[in-house]
């Protein structure tokens, strides 16, 4: 099992949930997060006076997937999330060990 993680553009998470609706994903956590890479950041005028927006605003997005489905979730955010422009985002994707639902104490690909 694999933990995908994807830092989007907060505009785009529509189009990311239908597209990995799509492809069979039934949970996601979203989380509102803010970073910058490349993109560095931009100046801002309010109420007159200018400041440095040093963190912009991101959506963060774990999923957690079988191994057999970890290439359509990748292409499915890839392709949903993409403007073109810097700052689209990263995708991160780790082993994950153990997974077990508190519910009902299924484990691995059974609690996902």
């Amino acid at each position: 099992m694999k933990l995908v993680t994807a830092i989007i553009k907060p505009f785009k998470l529509d189009d990311v949930r239908s597209a990995l609706s799509d492809v069979g994903v039934q949970g996601v956590t979203v989380t509102e997060v803010k970073g910058f890479g490349r993109q560095k950041g931009h100046t801002e005028l309010y109420r007159g006076a200018e400041y440095v927006v040093d963190f912009l605003p991101k959506v963060k997005l774990d999923i957690a997937v079988s191994d057999d489905v970890v290439d359509a979730v990748i292409e499915a955010i890839t392709e949903s999330a993409k403007t073109g422009k810097i700052g689209d985002g990263k995708i991160f994707v780790s082993n994950l060990e153990q997974v077990i639902r508190i519910r009902t104490g299924e484990v691995g690909n059974d609690a996902v």
